[in-house]
């Protein structure tokens, strides 16, 4: 249990509010860019350790969940040192058409110790935002753990559509009022019947992630997960954002979740995208069980 939980502490963390990107013109924005992000910062965690390699990218208003969020920078600068060794690989990755908001997810490995029965499995969920300088800061990562994989996870890198490149919103309030606002219908459509609000809200690519399971993808093999794990939903929401293009935004919140005859308490990221009828879906979902 003491494993489990140093672990989930890792793997936890939270934003506020987006910096809108100066993209006034189409430009060339390629997902690897996002990707590479996050490759970058798993080198400097592999080469300095988990604390360093959060200060080198953490955001200045990003925050991690300890298990109420505190930022990343006000966490890591109180503690000597974070034990353990951590690996990851992205798989799962999207960026906004105008580059300024993305996304990387997949398989981690957390071992602090020297045999196989020290290792703790998992998935985790990065979010990311470009800084004033044009570089990608840490906005989000939050971790569930899970048996060792016994599927190989497939690589799901997607292209922006460049078409939706326009000049950066001045409306950065009405932006963030609206993910605010779709997130709280599907918290409150949860309450009502979590099976219903998942048919209206999940995106046909849906990802989804609960502790103790592998990833499930497309909305039939979610809602057939939540109906046999008889879950049940009662959520907050805390915060939430969107790319200056309008395309890819973020939510995240706290939640309430009835699992069988059990109940605990949990956060949850969630990352929307628009479809071609400009509704909001949810592309991904984490919830990740708060540790006290």
């Amino acid at each position: 249990m003491k494993k489990l939980i140093v672990a989930a502490a890792i793997l936890s963390a939270g934003f506020i509010n987006p910096v809108l990107a100066q993209t006034t013109a189409k430009t060339t924005v390629e997902v690897s860019k996002v990707v590479r992000a996050e490759e970058e910062f798993n080198k400097v965690v592999e080469r300095k350790g988990i604390k360093d390699g959060f200060l080198s990218v953490a955001d200045v208003e990003g925050v991690v969940f300890k298990p109420q969020a505190v930022k990343i920078t006000e966490f890591y600068n109180s503690i000597e040192k974070q034990p353990g060794k951590l690996t990851s690989q992205p798989k799962l990755a999207r960026i906004s058409a105008n580059g300024d908001l993305g996304f990387t997810a997949g398989p981690y490995v957390y071992q602090n110790g020297k045999t196989e029965d020290d290792k703790v499995y998992g998935d985790y969920l990065s979010v990311w935002r470009l800084d004033a300088e044009g570089k990608f800061k840490l906005l989000i990562n939050l971790g569930i753990q899970h048996p060792e994989p016994q599927h190989v996870t497939p690589t799901d890198f997607k292209e922006p559509d460049l078409s939706k490149q326009k000049a950066a919103s001045k409306e950065l309030f009405n932006g963030k009022k609206i993910i605010m606002d779709n997130d709280n219908i599907m918290n409150h459509s949860l309450e009502l019947s979590s099976l219903a609000a998942y048919k209206e809200f999940l995106s046909p690519e849906a990802h989804y992630y609960f502790p103790g399971f592998e990833q499930i993808t497309a909305p039939d093999k979610i809602l057939k997960f939540l109906d046999n794990e008889g879950i049940s939903i009662s959520a907050q929401t805390t915060n939430a954002g969107r790319s200056t293009s309008n395309d890819l935004a973020y939510s995240y919140g706290k939640a309430r979740i009835k699992k069988g005859n059990i109940v605990n308490n949990y956060n949850y990221v969630r990352i929307w995208e628009i479809d071609a009828k400009h509704k909001w879906n949810i592309l991904v979902e984490m919830f990740s069980t708060v540790e006290n």
